[in-house]
């Protein structure tokens, strides 16, 4: 995290700095509004600063920028920088600060930027005017905002906004609880699903996709790799309205076209946004075990190409909804689910489960730790399907991650990135067939489709992959015995002596036993 001071010598991290003086907000509203007040500034910030390091140059007049006019909204667009009219540049809100009607000015500084910028329209929150939000806590967040560099060229190479936008939506997840996980997917289990999926290029599609951060780790990961952003295109659908403008507004900040990220109220499975789309890459961590999703008034439906799913679990209307939107020749999915579908008898899943066995789409299982999730308990698994097998048809590899990973807090882990490339470098390593793959007792386990059948199509990796070995220490087995009844010879003869000198003192006060 990049660090600065704060005013006492000290250094304390730039995202903390803000997430402590954001947090003041939680006094007048809750969690779930302040988020989008925050990063709304955040965001303006952000593309007020880009405008102005853009506009310094169109003033200066020198090379390719000789004769421009700073004021023309075409000399933006062509550098994929927004136009930001007068009044909502950062220099004019920050002027602003301290006045009681900071709120409304903001919000007519978000139209304003709208009316400008075809691409925002619809998307900026305006809500900072509410009569419950304090404006004297606004304005300290302003200024706090107003300290750092999110938009010129030094932020951008180090990715400041990226970083602050991620930690905030990370903490505003862990503040709702329940509610966090509509729009945020842990980094752990998002960087895991891309390295393990490496979408280089083509349609990234993502039909549930909260905050969009499937799609700007797609982005860090071809930008990891040396490859070209243009490659690929996202595509997704969302149906809270809030969360999709959290979307919006975190593709615009990298330079990602969202005009193929969709919202509406009735969600994917009645009202399909991209009913003819064919995707590379599917990429998504549906909502767990939803009972109303409408299943009732989709018996016919045809995505249901393996089975009708069960009106009162969603999971399998989950899994055939991607299957539908692949590419017959290689389209790839990775997906989160609960562990419960991998077992699960009720309404047929069982019967689903097995012809998606029978017809070799499923390549990959991946069982993951607990407390990955900020908003349940439940033990979660990823899902890994191809349509078209070539390589390592006819087989499916199980991975058992549930022991890696690290306590973030009391209630929360993560992964470490030795062990997202443990886990993605099994599953490579499997996929090319290499010399260097092995199974693993206990971690990963090449399982063909008559070893999923004697297990009667259940996919709980434990089944495959067994328990590890104990390691061998090297010390003999009548050695360990002896040192172990050593030990409890002299505890017993401590207890012993204990029980004495209890007697003794005892008897001191002329209590006798």
């Amino acid at each position: 995290m990049t660090g600065i001071s704060n005013g006492n010598g000290a250094n304390e991290s730039l995202e903390k700095k803000l997430w402590t003086t954001a947090d003041k907000l939680r006094k007048n509203i809750d969690a779930a509004e302040y988020k989008h007040v925050v990063l709304g500034l955040i965001f303006l910030k952000y593309i007020s600063d880009a405008f102005e390091d853009h506009y310094e140059k169109l003033v200066a007049g020198e090379g390719e920028y000789a004769g421009a006019d700073p004021e023309d909204k075409d000399e933006y667009g062509a550098e994929n920088v927004f136009f930001v009219p007068e009044n909502a540049r950062w220099a004019y809100i920050q002027s602003q600060a301290k006045m009681p009607n900071i709120g409304k000015l903001i919000d007519d500084a978000m139209d304003l930027i709208e009316a400008d910028n075809a691409t925002l329209k619809g998307i900026l929150p305006k809500t900072f005017g509410r009569t419950n939000l304090d404006p004297q806590t606004l304005g300290g967040l302003i200024d706090t905002i107003g300290t750092i560099a999110l938009g010129d060229e030094k932020a951008k190479s180090q990715d400041v906004l990226g970083r602050v936008y991620e930690y905030f939506l990370g903490q505003f997840a862990l503040a709702e609880g329940q509610k966090g996980g509509q729009f945020y997917t842990p980094e752990s289990i998002v960087k895991l699903l891309v390295e393990m999926l490496q979408p280089y290029s083509g349609r990234v599609f993502d039909p549930c996709c909260g905050s969009g951060g499937m799609f700007v780790q797609s982005e860090k990961f071809i930008e990891s790799h040396q490859g070209r952003l243009d490659d690929i295109s996202v595509y997704g659908q969302e149906s809270n309205q809030t969360t999709y403008r959290l979307c919006r507004m975190n593709l615009a900040i990298r330079g990602i076209d969202g005009s193929n990220i969709k919202w509406n109220t009735e969600g994917s499975f009645l009202n399909n946004a991209h009913k003819d789309l064919k995707a590379d890459y599917i990429i998504a961590n549906p909502p767990f075990n939803v009972s109303d999703w409408s299943g009732e008034l989709l018996r016919d439906d045809a995505r249901w190409q393996y089975g009708i799913p069960p009106t009162g679990n969603a999971n399998f209307g989950w899994v055939q909804h991607f299957l539908y939107h692949l590419k017959p020749d290689g389209g790839h999915a990775g997906f989160v689910l609960a562990n419960g579908s991998l077992s699960s008898n009720t309404g047929g899943e069982g019967d689903i489960r097995q012809k998606l066995v029978e017809n070799d789409l499923i390549e990959c299982i991946v069982m993951l730790p607990k407390a990955l999730f900020f908003n349940t308990g439940i033990p979660a698994c990823l899902w890994f399907l191809r349509r078209g097998k070539k390589q390592r048809n006819g087989k499916t590899l199980f991975i058992d991650a549930s022991e890696l990973g690290y306590m973030i807090n009391r209630k929360n882990r993560a992964f470490e990135s030795e062990d997202i490339s443990k886990v993605a470098d099994t599953y490579h390593k499997w996929l090319k067939q290499s010399e260097n793959y092995e199974d693993v007792k206990g971690f990963c386990k090449s399982a063909t489709i008559e070893d999923i059948q004697k297990h009667k199509f259940v996919l709980t990796p434990g089944r495959y992959v067994g328990i590890p070995d104990e390691e061998d220490d090297g010390i003999p087995f009548q050695e360990k015995v002896d040192k172990l009844t050593a030990r409890l010879r002299e505890q017993m003869n401590q207890a012993q002596q204990l029980d004495q000198e209890i007697k003794t003192q005892l008897a001191k006060i002329g209590i006798e036993l």
